[in-house]
């Protein structure tokens, strides 16, 4: 117990490095702000914590290193993840055929608590470095002499914790500036820019090839 405390820090560093660096989570947040306001970006990101859940209990019993030691599994999952970005860029990017109105910072008008969350939780589900992360490297923090099932749980548990607070961060950055951000002209432009980058994602893992 007492080296898994030690090894606590360290592992909640390196996944805050991780979760800061520009993905699928942090894109996807980022476009339910601008375009969802406060309360979709928040239920998104739910979804990704329970995406987090999701992958360290399979790791737990063993289910994601298939997708890490069978080369279908993992392509299988690969490109359901291009798709789904794909389809989440182009429904971005025709909502620029749309007028904006006033910036709704709550969300009220926009879609389900539901969709919003289920948003996050496929971005997460089809996320391949998600599941490489829950089998490669929450294992490597569990000491030898701890339960390896309830040592990944547990720095699962700090994975979505630190995931959930940067999510915060930059939902905070966004309200922070929704009075710039609710110009039409500004939404416009970081409509199209959200949907290009995803788009981007897509590409780029469509593109990689190592795991």
């Amino acid at each position: 117990m007492k080296q898994l405390l030690l090894n606590i820090p360290a592992f909640a560093g390196a996944t805050l490095l991780l979760v800061m660096v520009p993905g699928q989570g942090v894109a996807m947040v980022l476009k339910q702000s601008i375009m969802g306001g406060s309360k979709a970006a928040l239920l998104s990101a739910a979804g990704n914590c329970a995406g987090i859940f999701i992958w360290s209990i399979s790791s737990a019993i063993g289910l994601s290193a298939i997708f890490t030691r069978s080369e279908i599994a993992y392509s299988l999952l690969k490109w359901t993840g291009v798709a789904f970005l794909v389809l989440v860029s182009l429904q971005t990017a025709f909502t620029l055929r749309k007028e904006f109105g006033h910036f709704d910072l709550n969300g009220k008008k926009q879609g389900s608590n539901w969709a919003s969350f289920r948003l996050g939780l496929i971005t997460n589900l089809t996320n391949v470095k998600a599941a490489v992360y829950a089998v490669a490297f929450l294992p490597a923090f569990v000491p030898s002499n701890f339960s390896l099932a309830w040592g990944i749980f547990i720095f699962g548990s700090i994975w979505a914790l630190v995931s959930i607070l940067w999510n915060i961060f930059l939902i905070w950055t966004v309200k922070k500036s929704s009075l710039y951000i609710q110009r039409p002209a500004v939404r416009r432009t970081l409509t199209a820019i959200s949907a290009l980058g995803i788009m981007g994602l897509a590409i780029g893992l469509a593109l990689s090839s190592g795991r």
